[in-house]
């Protein structure tokens, strides 16, 4: 895999906030865009805002439950950056090359995630305390 990356960009950095609507006003006054996109990810109990900026995005990701990961993440960290996302180009490639590597992976398969994505996420304990997640766009089936 050295000869052919698997991660094509960073797709977008993910932000745990409080509240999705001072946050949205907040980013909206920082980058002087509106957001693109709100979208409620059930699997994640969490409710998600993309922000487009050049090539890359910015993700608020807000909880929408008490027990939900983002919750936990903001009661033990605050807000603030919660994952980086790269975009890959075979997801199931990518996290077969990962677990060969030693790294820990949240998710056995991908899943649906937030802005028509493939999803899964490699435990912050095997990257340095950091949420990654690998995103691939889903085709349409």
């Amino acid at each position: 895999m050295s000869q052919d990356p698997f991660i094509e960009k960073i797709e977008h950095i993910g932000i745990a906030v409080k509240d999705i609507d001072a946050a949205n006003d907040l980013y909206t006054k920082l980058l002087g865009i509106v957001p693109y996109k709100m979208e409620t990810v059930d699997s994640e109990s969490v409710i998600t805002s993309f922000f487009q900026v050049g090539e890359s995005k910015i993700e608020l990701v807000c909880a929408t439950e008490e027990d939900s990961p983002v919750n936990k993440f903001i009661n033990h960290r605050g807000p603030g950056v919660h994952h980086i996302a790269f975009a890959v180009k075979d997801i199931i490639k990518s996290m077969e090359y990962l677990k060969e590597q030693g790294f820990k992976l949240i998710n056995d398969k991908p899943k649906r995630g937030a802005d028509n994505k493939w999803v899964c996420f490699v435990h912050p304990k095997s990257v340095d305390g950091v949420l990654i997640e690998l995103c691939q766009d889903v085709l349409e089936e």
